[in-house]
């Protein structure tokens, strides 16, 4: 699910903030060859249920369960009532004299273990309104056609139902529960509704009590359902009946089987069109949509196939388009979405089905064929969230926001609906996977509209922070900042080095694929997926598995000298290459000669096995210029700084040049002096996108020392940093929650964020240092002067103003308290354009938690006469 990675991804944006970075110079390499390369690494060896080579074994077994489902919406109590009758079959070779079921909806009540576990400062999964779960009104065993009421203890979100005769293996029997439910406004984002002007939108999800898995693993999987943690389901049947308001349009999993009895003859007329159409077809408009001559109930019937789940929305004030989407193999489904007229704008949910159709064809020819007829995309309250053929998706998404969403939901039809993996143990193996699997998409989608190229090498300073944790944990005991990058993007940059820089495309494509068909409609553990890759790739990744999901390995390679043989340079250099930190991986890097030759080196992982030290023979007949090591920054090396050796660092600054010239050329540039003195208060609104995600950022600036700024996520509606500095006054937000902040860190907040700094630097110099390096750098192809800053207070920083233009280019912090704004973190500023005679950039490039946000200013507006009050809210 996607709000997931939002709430790890939204802290501190607006000044380019990043989690602390370990990127510091090591004289000593951590690096230990032997652990690294160690022989052993699997606990067990294969067996007839799970084979050495990553497939299921001759014997492999799996439980099934069906499900009938017949329940009612009551739209003025928010009710679901009805029964479902469960047909389970014990395909193991155990006796079971007890079932175990999942009851999630009994998280939602107030004296649940997941309100329990919900601190007191308060976390994304925290119930906003409490009900009384699941309330059962019977619970029977149907066995030999017999029926009996059941044995069963309700704790908290499980049920063990107790047999009086055990489930033999090759057995099945029935459960038939009827029940009952209030839909909670807002259930921790997986479910809930949402009131439009034209009647509410139902998304109703964990909606019946369904089965735990029973498998050859551990049994019966009974992690109690906390919100964090997803599911883990047994695949079957489903055949539901959804009775609901006459106005309202039902989607849901599976195939409408009845479309005769609930649809209007120019409904089902475009439908049918739908299904041949590549262009998307409406089917219900707001000019046709609310009827209110409409009375009574009406049943809408679903039947969805070898599924793990089923989950539907109903609402009168959908509007329904559609289009055919074209899969392997000559044959076709039908993508579809349902969203209010508030979302229906042309850059918002009217291309919502276009997204649909885009990336699921994309997947369906890169991995495995979309196995169910219809994908609905519904807009309403929760932000994002998977089921069968069916995904939710905020109705504030637009533009790049609603294709990322739309294309991360869907995405989980391969993890985990299609793989079946445990999503309560291994959040990786399908939000991981998943993300991996969006990112190739999006540079495939309409030639890359919406893509956005990550650098590993930035994303080091997220992957390898203080906070950090291994993968290889259950998403419940990793903390809410760093599960978006444990679950998410840190397996996912896994899987991308595996592809990119490891095994190759072809090697990864054909393992990857491979493990998809092997595991389809199973259930796969994290040691079958790695032998699955390895056997198939060829490959030998221990080392890798090892340092990557189970340790927190960091990496950073380094060049520490170049020499030449002989100390004649036409016999070749001597490159000698150390890894510094624990996990080793194959090194890339461009080797330049005098001439300007450009040759690329590629040394395999193996360089590493006899040590922290490699010296590479390069058969050059010349003095060689540099040697860069990731070139394009592909790897997430946390110590990029010694990645490169080179004859020449830069120019020498030219004489008469020091750091008050520097900061009165920015000045001057920007403006100058008095037209910066005049600036009485300024104001900027800007737009960004990070990952797929739409973000809002707004700073106002009043003089003497006010300041405002927020960072806002439509998609939730909900301001994720914010700062108010007024005075002595100084305070930080994050999702909502106010940050402590002592002495030195108010006064830091006010420094690194205040109005015109240099103007500030120059006129009272005691209160700063600031040094000019003695050589200039390149910063996006342009020659710089770097100026250090530091203040009394502890903050540090380093600016890159053009040789040029004068222009301040870029700004790179380098320290930080924690929680306060940030550290190690870039800020690019490009585009720089006159607001009432000042010179402000009208874009800028940000890197925080190590993934790039790319900035607009839409407003920008100086001596608008803001008022005091804001600065206080």
């Amino acid at each position: 699910m996607t709000l997931r990675k939002i709430y790890s991804l939204a802290s501190l944006l607006l000044c380019g903030m990043a989690q602390p970075c370990l990127a510091q110079n090591t004289p000593v390499s951590r690096y230990d060859h032997h652990e690294a390369f160690s022989p052993l690494f699997y606990p067990s060896n294969g067996n007839e249920y799970r084979s050495a080579g990553g497939q299921p074994g001759p014997k492999y077994w799996q439980n099934a369960a069906d499900y009938k489902i017949t329940v009612a919406l009551d739209t003025l109590q928010h009710r679901i009532s009805g029964s479902v009758l469960i047909t389970y079959k014990n395909n193991s070779p155990d006796h079971l004299p007890f079932l175990w079921l999942q009851m999630d909806q009994n998280v939602y009540r107030e004296d649940s273990r997941g309100t329990a576990t919900v601190a007191a400062t308060g976390d994304r999964f925290a119930n906003r309104t409490f009900t009384k779960g699941f309330e059962l009104k019977s619970v029977d065993v149907v066995s030999n056609g017999k029926s009996s009421a059941a044995k069963y203890l309700v704790d908290d979100t499980r049920m063990q139902v107790r047999l009086s005769d055990a489930l033999k293996p090759g057995g099945n029997l029935q459960l038939k529960i009827d029940y009952s439910y209030t839909i909670p406004e807002y259930g921790t984002d997986r479910t809930g509704r949402l009131n439009t002007r034209h009647g509410w939108i139902y998304e109703i999800a964990q909606w019946y009590p369904r089965m735990a898995v029973y498998d050859d693993v551990l049994g019966w999987n009974n992690i109690p359902y906390l919100g964090a943690s997803e599911f883990y389901l047994e695949y079957g049947n489903f055949d539901y009946t959804i009775t609901a308001p006459a106005n309202m349009v039902v989607v849901g999993s599976g195939a409408l089987v009845n479309e005769a009895q609930v649809l209007n003859s120019t409904e089902a007329a475009r439908i049918a069109k739908a299904r041949n159409s590549d262009a998307t077809v409406m089917i219900r408009d707001t000019t046709e949509f609310h009827n209110a001559a409409v009375k009574g109930n009406r049943t809408w019937h679903f039947v969805c196939k070898e599924s793990r789940d089923v989950a539907w929305a109903a609402s009168g004030a959908f509007i329904w388009d559609a289009a055919r989407m074209n899969l392997p193999g000559g044959k076709t489904a039908l993508a579809q979405s349902v969203y209010p007229a508030e979302s229906a704008a042309p850059n918002a949910w009217r291309r919502s089905t276009e997204f649909v159709k885009g990336c699921i064809e994309h997947y369906s020819s890169q991995w495995y064929p979309y196995t169910y007829p219809v994908a609905t995309n519904v807009a309403g309250i929760v932000g994002g969230m998977e089921y069968p053929g069916i995904v939710f998706c905020s109705a504030k998404s637009t533009k790049g926001g609603l294709w990322g969403v739309t294309s991360h939901e869907f995405g989980h039809n391969w993890f985990p609906m299609i793989v079946g993996s445990n999503e309560r143990k291994y959040a990786w193996m399908d939000e991981g996977f998943n993300t991996f699997i969006n990112g190739i998409a999006a540079a495939s989608f309409n030639k890359g509209e919406f893509n956005t190229e990550q650098s590993g090498q930035r994303a080091a300073a997220s992957m390898f922070g203080s906070n950090a944790e291994a993968i290889m944990n259950t998403p419940d005991v990793i903390g809410l900042r760093y599960n978006g990058v444990a679950a998410y993007f840190k397996p996912a940059m896994g899987l991308k080095l595996l592809r990119d820089q490891i095994l190759g495309h072809e090697r990864f494509d054909y393992a990857f694929r491979e493990y998809i068909k092997r595991w389809a409609f199973k259930h796969p553990t994290p040691w079958d997926f790695f032998r699955s890759i390895e056997n198939a790739a060829g490959e030998d990744l221990a080392w890798f598995w090892r340092g990557w999901f189970f340790n927190i390995w960091k990496l950073d390679q380094a060049v520490k000298s170049v020499t030449y043989v002989g100390s004649d340079p036409a016999k070749g250099a001597i490159i000698t290459l150390q890894n510094l930190e624990q996990l080793p991986m194959p090194v890339v890097m461009t080797v330049r000669t005098e001439s300007g030759r450009v040759d690329t080196v590629r040394l395999p992982v193996e360089i590493w096995q006899r040590g922290a030290t490699w010296a590479y023979h390069h058969p050059s007949k010349e003095k060689l210029v540099s040697v860069i090591i990731d070139p394009k920054g592909d790897m997430p090396d946390i110590n990029p700084s010694n990645n490169s050796w080179k004859a020449e660092t830069g120019k020498p600054v030219p004489a008469g040049t020091t750091a008050a010239t520097v900061l009165k050329g920015y000045v001057n540039a920007i403006g100058g002096s008095e037209k910066l003195k005049g600036v009485k208060d300024l104001s900027i609104e800007a737009q960004g996108e990070t990952q797929g995600t739409e973000v809002e950022l707004k700073s106002l600036y009043k003089v003497p020392g006010k300041i405002w700024q927020a960072v806002t996520i439509p998609a939730i509606n909900g301001v994720a940093y914010k700062v108010a500095v007024n005075g002595d006054s100084a305070r930080m937000w994050q999702m909502g929650r106010e940050i402590p902040l002592g002495p030195s860190e108010k006064i830091m907040l006010k420094e690194k964020n205040q109005l015109f700094p240099e103007l500030s630097w120059l006129e009272t110099p005691d209160n700063v240092k600031v040094e000019l390096a003695p050589q200039t750098e390149t910063v996006n192809d342009e020659d710089v002067y770097v100026l250090t800053i530091a203040t009394a207070n502890g903050s540090l920083q380093k600016n890159y103003y053009s040789a040029k233009t004068g222009l301040k280019v870029r700004t790179l912090l380098l320290s930080g308290q924690e929680g306060s704004p940030a550290s190690n973190a870039v800020t690019d500023y490009l585009e720089y354009r006159n607001v009432n005679g000042v010179q402000i950039p009208s874009r800028f490039r940000t890197t925080a938690g190590g993934f790039d946000t790319n900035v607009k200013v839409v407003k920008a507006a100086i001596n608008s006469n803001l008022s005091d009050d804001v600065f206080t809210k």
